[in-house]
C-alpha cells in the first residue's frame, strides 16, 4: 500500500511538472519560476498567475549592480526550470552563479526586442555600454509583459490561454500606470522638469515624461561605480547654470557624495527612491506600487 501511495505521488508530480495546470493542492509541487530582481518577479507574477509559483533570487531592498551572491543562490540556480533576467549586462551576478550551477534552464530575458540608450564607459574608454533601466518606462514594462508570456508559453504550453489572459489584463494596468504619470508630471512645468541622479538611471523615464537629465553623481549606468574629482566639479556647475532643485537617490544607494555635492550647491537630497528593488510592503512592494511612489517625490520635489 506505502509503495502505491508512493506511486502515486511521483505520477501526479511528473504530471505537475509536464505542465498540468496546478490547483490549491498541488500548487506548491509547480516548477519554480526563478527571477533575478524582485520587480521581475511581481511582473512575472502578473502574467503567471496562479499557476506557476514565482520566487526572485535577490531579496527586497538589494542592489543588482553591487550584489555579491550567497551559496544558497547557486541551489537556487540549479533547481530552476525557467530564469526571467532584464538583460543587457545588468546581472553580472549571475554569470559565475549559471557556471557553477549547470544543468539546463529556459532563460526569458525580458527586454529582447527593445533598442537600449548607449553611453560611454566611463571605466573602458571608447567601449559602449547599454543602458539596462528599462523597467522605469512601463511603456517598455508592456514589452517586458509579452516576452514573459511568450517564455511562459513555450516553457508549459497547456497554460497558453492563462498566461494570455493574464498579460492582457497587466498590460491594461500598465497602461493605467503610463497615463497615471502623464497626469502627475503635468503638475511640473516643463522648465522645472530637470533630474540629477546618483547614477544613470531614470534616462528610459526622462524621455518618456519629457525630463531633461542634468547629469549624475556616478556618470554610469551602475551604481558601483566610481567618480573623479574633475567630474564631481562638472557636475556641481551644471547644477547651479541649470538651477536644479534636487538630487534623487535610491534608498539603498551611499549619499555620501550628493552630500558634498548638495553643500555646495544648495540643493535638497531625495534619498528614499525605489529605482532597482521593490520593498517589503509599502511604499514599494509591487512594480506599480514602486513606480507611483517614485513618480510622487519627483513631482512633489520639482513642481
Amino acid at each position: 500500500m506505502r509503495r502505491l501511495i508512493v506511486a502515486l505521488s511521483i505520477f501526479a508530480l511528473a504530471l505537475t511538472a509536464c505542465g498540468g495546470k496546478p490547483d490549491s493542492d498541488v500548487a506548491t509541487t509547480a516548477p519554480v519560476i526563478l527571477t533575478s530582481t524582485t520587480f521581475l518577479a511581481d511582473i512575472t507574477r502578473n502574467v503567471a498567475g496562479d499557476r506557476r509559483v514565482v520566487e526572485s533570487l535577490l531579496p527586497a531592498g538589494a542592489d543588482p549592480h553591487s550584489y555579491q551572491p550567497v551559496p544558497a543562490d547557486v541551489a537556487k540556480i540549479t533547481e530552476s526550470k525557467v530564469l526571467v533576467v532584464n538583460g543587457l549586462e545588468y546581472e553580472h551576478f549571475l554569470e559565475t552563479l549559471l557556471e557553477n550551477a549547470g544543468g539546463e534552464r529556459l532563460i526569458i530575458t525580458t527586454s529582447d526586442g527593445l533598442s537600449p540608450h548607449t553611453m560611454e564607459d566611463e571605466e573602458n574608454a571608447g567601449e559602449l555600454v547599454s543602458d539596462p533601466h528599462m523597467w522605469l518606462d512601463p511603456n517598455r514594462v508592456m514589452k517586458y509583459a509579452e516576452n514573459i508570456r511568450d517564455g511562459l508559453i513555450k516553457a508549459d504550453p497547456d497554460g497558453a490561454e492563462t498566461y494570455t489572459a493574464n498579460a492582457a489584463a497587466y498590460l491594461a494596468q500598465l497602461k493605467d500606470l503610463d497615463a497615471w504619470i502623464v497626469d502627475q508630471v503635468a503638475q511640473i512645468s516643463p522648465e522645472k522638469r530637470l533630474l540629477v541622479t546618483n547614477h544613470e538611471a531614470l534616462g528610459y523615464f526622462a524621455d518618456r515624461y519629457g525630463f531633461t537629465v542634468i547629469g549624475a553623481v556616478l556618470p554610469s549606468v551602475s551604481s558601483d561605480a566610481s567618480t573623479s574629482a574633475g567630474q564631481m566639479a562638472e557636475l556641481i556647475e551644471q547644477i547651479k547654470s541649470s538651477e536644479t532643485p534636487a538630487i534623487f537617490l535610491d534608498e539603498v544607494e551611499n549619499p555620501a557624495l550628493a552630500q558634498q555635492i548638495a553643500a555646495e550647491t544648495g540643493v535638497k537630497i531625495v534619498a528614499d527612491l525605489h529605482l532597482e528593488s521593490l520593498t517589503d510592503g509599502p511604499p514599494a512592494a509591487t512594480y506599480i506600487d514602486m513606480m507611483k511612489h517614485n513618480v510622487t517625490q519627483i513631482v512633489n520635489a520639482l513642481r
